[in-house]
């Protein structure tokens, strides 16, 4: 739930009071919806520096 609301898995993991972020990863499930939503800010990430750039 938290990884698909957009939190770190390293502050799931502190939250959590795992030791290490490996601890977590056994817990945490990534959705196909997740890497969607990831790459699409990815994508819109890369797009936004690039217009900078282009800008300049």
């Amino acid at each position: 739930m938290s990884l698909s609301a957009g939190i770190p898995i390293e502050s799931i993991a502190k939250m959590m009071g795992h030791a290490s972020i490996a601890s977590t990863q056994i817990y945490a499930q990534v959705t196909d919806n997740k890497i969607s939503e990831d790459m699409d800010r990815l994508i819109r990430k890369y797009q936004k520096e690039k217009a900078k750039e282009e800008a300049i």
